[in-house]
């Protein structure tokens, strides 16, 4: 019985791997796909870099939720948003801060920190009825998350009008071939993102965990793996406005597109025992805030990045413990 239990894990663990694997690169050929698209026809590359390549990065993300949502796994959704942003500000730009401390742009700190941290606030507002009777995300509510998420844009016309140095390293190919890009990755994503949502229920009824669980820590890192890699490329590259606007732009998808768009489709019921996870996404993104203003002004240090990773062991360990 536990060799034949064994086995099973093994099994939905391995699937679970290679739906992260087609998730990834599903995602990575979207973003090369609709980005040459852009460019072709003119899009300005600043704009492209706070909307494609973001969008990109989140996609794994949304493919995971939406599957989720009808599924009827609403904890699989809320945890893998919830996670994602918590290890893209603490790990991603953690990892990458130990790399090389990273200089953050003026607009990111005056601007898009501060929205990321009052959407977070809304989101949560919203999911929690703001207190009245109802923890569901209404339709709505994911009216609401997505017309944040125009206004969002409406920034990102502004800033792509100024001269600002570009970060972002778009490759041209041919238009069939960038429309076959987009097409393929388009599928990879609902493909890969079906074995995830299935082997990562499998996976939490076998070890007899909750889906917040397996939603917050192992889905959310899976899905967050696009950004880490395209941080840490872009320090090493020392495209520091890439590295910081990637994982900014991808929590501002992840709490207005992501859950907005999962919300339209199917209103989602929010978990309460959710709620000290929000409270702690909330409270790092306020350090993050503050961060820019200790040690050298609106830079992320060492020594700052590496009290990011310690905090995110700390989180894993509390959760472990909260099972």
């Amino acid at each position: 019985m536990i060799s034949s239990q064994l086995a099973s894990m093994s099994i939905a663990a391995a699937l679970l791997v290679i739906g992260f694997v087609i998730l990834i690169k599903s995602a990575d050929l979207l973003v090369n796909g609709a980005s040459s698209l852009a460019k072709k026809f003119s899009i300005s590359e600043i704009a492209i870099g706070l909307t494609i390549v973001a969008f990109g990065t989140s996609a794994p993300e949304l493919i995971v939720n939406i599957l989720s949502s009808t599924g009827g796994h609403s904890e699989i959704c809320f945890g893998n948003v919830i996670g994602s942003n918590i290890f893209n500000t603490l790990m991603v730009l953690g990892i990458a801060g130990v790399v090389h401390p990273i200089y953050v742009e003026k607009n990111t700190v005056k601007k898009e920190i501060p929205f990321v941290f009052f959407g977070t606030i809304l989101v949560f507002g919203l999911a929690v009825n703001f207190g009245f009777p109802g923890n569901t995300l209404s339709r709505l509510d994911g009216l609401i998350l997505i017309g944040s998420l125009v206004l969002f844009f409406f920034y990102v016309l502004g800033i792509s009008k100024e001269i600002i140095p570009s970060s972002v390293e778009i490759h041209l190919y041919p238009i069939p071939k960038s429309v076959i890009f987009v097409i393929i990755g388009i599928i990879g994503l609902f493909f890969g993102g079906n074995i995830v949502v299935k082997n990562a229920v499998s996976i939490a009824r076998m070890l007899q965990v909750s889906e917040k669980f397996i939603g917050i820590t192992i889905v959310a890192l899976g899905t967050s793996l696009p950004e880490l890699v395209t941080s840490v490329v872009a320090v090493k590259k020392k495209r520091y406005g890439l590295a910081v606007g990637n994982v900014i732009g991808s929590n501002l998808f992840n709490i207005f597109f992501v859950l907005g768009i999962t919300a339209l489709i199917k209103p989602i019921v929010y978990p309460i025992s959710m709620n000290i996870d929000f409270y702690f996404l909330i409270i790092i993104t306020l350090i993050l805030f503050i961060t820019m203003f200790t040690g050298r002004k609106r830079q992320l240090d060492r020594w700052e990045a590496v009290t990011f990773i310690f905090l995110y062991v700390f989180y894993i360990i509390f959760l472990i413990y909260r099972k």
